[in-house]
């Protein structure tokens, strides 16, 4: 086997092993849930979780990784937040569509970092991609409220200043890869 072979074989491993990782990195940070009066949302970390993915596997392979991860709670696994309907019911629930955006904002997240590497483009990209969990989120809530003003004020509002940090976070932990191939 030839060396740029072995390298082609040793990266999709590597991304294979990163996609299953954030897969469980998400129900690890979904364990996290804090319960914040007057909203059915809790407090996670699983928007970090989203973005590190994406910026960590780039676009395609942190999206799979949020795909693995719905498709493991929607068959029932316990890797949704402690706090909700099991299964499946959770993605038509009032957290769903936080859930049903994250491949969305992985790609966003790992869009942005790929293409603006540097530490302000982490920055964007982590914003953008948490951002993107904010318009699921709160798009889904609008449907079971029946307001967007209300949507908004149980889905955005208690978790902005927290969200921001989160953005940090991700910019600060990231890497900077500027010339890796798209994945």
């Amino acid at each position: 086997m030839s060396s740029s072979a072995t390298t082609i074989v040793r990266d999709r491993q590597l991304t294979a092993v990163g996609i299953v990782g954030f897969a469980a990195t998400m129900a690890i940070a979904a364990q996290i849930a804090i319960p914040i009066p007057g909203t059915p949302v809790p407090f996670t970390l699983q928007p970090l979780a989203v973005v590190l993915a994406g910026l960590w596997l780039g676009p395609v392979a942190g999206a799979t990784s949020m795909v693995l991860y719905l498709l493991a709670g929607a068959v029932g696994l316990p890797v949704f937040s402690p706090i909700g309907a099991p299964g499946v019911l959770r993605l038509i629930g009032p957290t769903g569509g936080y859930l049903l955006a994250t491949p969305a904002a992985a790609a966003i997240a790992g869009l942005v970092g790929r293409r603006f590497p540097a530490f302000a483009g982490r920055m964007l990209a982590s914003f953008l991609g948490i951002a993107m969990l904010y318009v699921g989120g709160v798009m889904q809530l609008e449907l079971l409220t029946g307001s967007l003003s209300r949507a908004a004020a149980l889905g955005s509002t208690p978790f902005i200043l927290a969200d921001l940090g989160k953005v940090v976070v991700a910019a600060i932990i990231s890497p900077a890869r500027a010339n890796r191939p798209p994945a």
